[in-house]
């Protein structure tokens, strides 16, 4: 996997106007973290940072701060409510020996079986959680929908990649095909839902 360099400067004011003044001036505030570092708070452009959140690949970065440069990738991010802009990030650092986890996209392959004899794909999940080395990232996971039949599912347990422990739980749904809704109850001739037939269980009436 290529690296993306990130150029970021260490934050040294964590009012709440110096980071309203930070966004507003086009910059985001984030903290890069890891197993054997202290905690950097840093800032960055959100020119930079956008490509890397606002994406459908995981990507290794290379962050640049204080004349050091740390593998990372991105770990959590914080969205405004209202516009949806960046607001934080977090960032994990890397050690190349050690296992780590994340949640990597998932890429859909095929048109399934069962869509074409009349069923519905749904696509349950569009993220695994992994555990893997640094080297070992990759971009997507591939999910071939190819040979999925009429209520056919495609379980996180089915997916088996070399490097790589699949966190998620192995019973989770990642795709299925649905059989077509079943035809709609009978209606009146007015268009009102129809009375269902009431059989009397009681005592018949006397004449």
């Amino acid at each position: 996997m290529d690296k993306i360099i990130l150029n970021a400067n260490t934050r040294k004011s964590f009012s709440k106007s110096s980071r309203n003044t930070l966004r507003r001036e086009g910059g985001v505030p984030g903290v890069f973290y890891s197993k054997h570092d202290k905690p950097i708070s840093i800032e960055v452009t959100e020119k930079a940072i956008k490509p890397l959140v606002f994406t459908s690949e995981t990507h290794l970065i290379g962050l640049n701060v204080d004349g050091n440069q740390h593998d990372c990738v991105i770990k959590d991010v914080q969205f405004d409510p209202v516009t949806d802009r960046i607001v934080h990030f977090d960032l994990l650092g890397l050690t190349s020996n050690e296992m780590f986890q994340l949640e990597v996209p998932i890429q859909y392959h095929g048109s399934p079986i069962g869509v074409k004899d009349g069923g519905v794909l749904q696509q349950v999940l569009h993220k695994l959680e992994i555990e893997c080395l640094p080297k070992d990232i990759p971009q997507h996971i591939v999910v071939d929908i190819s040979n999925l039949k009429l209520g056919d599912a495609i379980h996180a347990g089915h997916m088996k990649i070399e490097g790589i422990n699949i966190l998620t739980p192995a019973d989770a749904v990642i795709a299925t095909v649905l059989h077509p809704k079943a035809e709609k109850e009978p209606t009146a001739e007015d268009g009102s839902a129809a009375e269902p037939e009431v059989i009397s269980k009681g005592k018949a009436e006397e004449e």
